[in-house]
């Protein structure tokens, strides 16, 4: 009997941290640590070529070449599964990610979301309008595509619900 209660507790603390976990996982290709913690917009204004990185967001285009596809990306942060989040208008600047092969820009289309790992290989210098803006280039590992949000609008009643009545 008194063993019960202690099992019992670990038993609920266990599958609780099992189920926890389970909400927060990465993709298998997205997993791993050592990713520097820099944003883009704080790589364009430093040297950081060789360092690692998992940078996100959504796809402003995609541009494939002759061996190879490069994807110029507005970053925002990740959340605990890799997946860019937009929870503001602010951003973490842009960069471009290349890989090699081919992907089509039919599915790979501006406003995708989608999470790349790499190291930074460079920098282009690219205008934006009349701007010049140095883009960090990220030779990329992964190419990650994430599913598209499906927006689901909830009707809610205010009660009673015009066929339940008064009871």
């Amino acid at each position: 009997m008194k063993f019960r209660i202690p099992a019992l507790g670990l038993a609920a603390l266990l599958l609780t941290a099992c189920l926890l976990s389970a909400c927060v996982t990465q993709p298998t290709p997205l997993q791993g640590e050592g990713y520097t913690a820099v944003t883009p917009r704080d790589a364009s204004s430093a040297e950081l070529t060789g360092q690692p990185v998992r940078w996100g967001g959504r796809i402003v285009q995609t541009m494939p070449q002759t061996n190879n596809t490069c994807f110029e990306v507005i970053a925002t942060a990740l959340d605990t599964s890799a997946r860019p989040t937009w929870n503001s208008d602010q951003d973490d600047g842009r960069f471009i990610a290349c890989r090699t092969g081919f992907y089509d820009p039919a599915v790979f289309e501006p406003n995708r979301e989608v999470t790349f790992t790499g190291h930074i290989d460079g920098y282009d210098t690219r205008k934006i309008g009349g701007f010049d803006y140095r883009f960090p280039r990220v030779a990329a590992d992964v190419v990650y595509l994430w599913p598209i949000r499906e927006r689901v609008d909830v009707l809610t009643y205010p009660p009673p619900w015009p066929w339940w009545g008064y009871w």
